[in-house]
């Protein structure tokens, strides 16, 4: 571009000016760029606060291998309870019973008053589970349900109908001695007598329940 004149050299001022703005203005945009990941990882910090950053190569936390299985607690929880509860045929019971007619049992430290206050009808009966009819194994967990319920219920007293065995090969009463046996290890089991014969007499027991006090976190 030639210039004749200084009028000439207007357009060429005003043509640099404008370029030198130009570039003033895209070096400030840089420059405000170059800063802004600085300003927000800031504003991040002051956000969450103190951290501790983790220690792993890479700044990258690998994920676990394989596929991680759910810790099934409730059947776990579900299984010991049931080995708590668990009541065995072998179980030698003769030694716990007390040498008297009726083959008594109290558990220890219960004093001879509650087997006699017991016997005497002292305590009402609440439950009544009848055992006629039923084969070992069935008469087993029926029982044990039984008292695991009448015990969460709330109950003290509760009368189990073994039978006389008279119907059994030999009229032996196949199911008294395995009654008193099961009975025995239940941990809800205070004490048990031979009931009266208003209510069973020979063919019956009446059982004393320990009070039910709820397991924190429920049971």
């Amino acid at each position: 571009m030639r210039v004749k004149s200084l009028q000439d050299l207007k357009p060429v001022r005003k043509a640099l000016a404008a370029a030198a703005q130009q570039a003033a203005l895209q070096a400030e945009e840089k420059r405000r760029a170059a800063l802004r990941p600085a300003t927000d990882r800031a504003l991040f910090l002051q956000a969450i606060g103190a951290v501790q950053p983790l220690r792993h190569a890479g700044n990258r936390l690998e994920p676990l291998p394989g596929n991680v299985l759910p810790v099934p607690h409730q059947r776990i929880l579900d299984e010991q309870s049931v080995l708590r509860e668990a009541i065995s045929d072998e179980f030698d019971v003769s030694t716990l019973l007390l040498t008297d007619d009726q083959l008594s049992y109290l558990r220890p430290g219960m004093g001879h008053d509650v087997a006699h206050r017991l016997r005497a009808g002292h305590w009402s009966i609440q439950r009544q589970l009848d055992l006629h009819g039923l084969r070992t194994d069935g008469a087993r967990e029926a029982l044990g349900q039984f008292i695991r319920k009448a015990h969460r219920d709330g109950a003290r007293c509760v009368r189990v109908v073994h039978g006389k065995g008279l119907g059994s090969p030999g009229r032996m009463p196949v199911l008294k001695g395995r009654v008193h046996s099961w009975l025995v290890q239940k941990q809800e089991v205070l004490a048990f007598v031979q009931a009266r014969p208003v209510d069973g007499g020979a063919g019956a027991l009446i059982v004393l329940l320990q009070p039910y006090v709820p397991r924190q976190g429920g049971r």
